[in-house]
């Protein structure tokens, strides 16, 4: 097993001064290294029989569509608002750094299925949130959340935790 928390890079002052930006590209570029992630991210889902996989924009996308491909399962996108071409479900999703807006297709959960939503980072948890509240709102049952880094000290899967008992918080690095 790789030591994937050596492999991140801090990047001071972006993207605005006073943030330590967590650099995952190399993990992603790594092939053994990404392998592991997508294999983590994988052993977990499995133990929740999801129907579907969906990942937040736009980092999330890289984890959630090899994930849905190792496990065989559909994929579905959480972006921000004005991205997709057709009828959309729009929900608020503050963050850490403004007031945006998440958006999914409204066919992209069909009524009852399992979801598991995967995210790069868990901060503030703020967009994980916002992301189960929309799966919920499509009409998908979300059984679990997974992120690759979880910073710690932003007590992010404590508010998840708040807004959505019962739903398992997973990540694979914490700092």
């Amino acid at each position: 097993m790789l030591n994937l928390k050596s492999m991140i890079v801090d990047v001071p002052d972006f993207p605005k001064p006073g943030v330590v930006f967590k650099d995952i590209t190399p993990i992603i570029q790594e092939a053994a290294a990404f392998n592991q992630v997508i294999d983590q991210l994988s052993e977990i889902a499995r133990k929740f029989n999801p129907d579907r996989i969906a990942a937040i924009e736009s980092r999330g996308f890289i984890f959630g569509a090899a994930l849905a491909r190792d496990l065989r399962l559909g994929f579905s996108l959480i972006r921000k608002k004005g991205k997709l071409p057709r009828k959309t479900l729009t929900i608020l999703a503050p963050n850490e750094y403004a007031v945006e807006y998440f958006e999914a297709h409204v066919d992209s959960v069909r009524q009852g299925e399992r979801v598991v939503i995967i995210d790069d980072l868990i901060a503030t948890g703020s967009s994980g949130v916002s992301a189960i509240e929309l799966v919920q709102e499509l009409g998908g049952k979300v059984v679990a959340f997974e992120a690759l880094v979880e910073l710690t000290f932003l007590d992010g899967v404590k508010k998840i935790n708040e807004a959505h008992p019962g739903i398992p918080v997973f990540s694979l690095i914490k700092f």
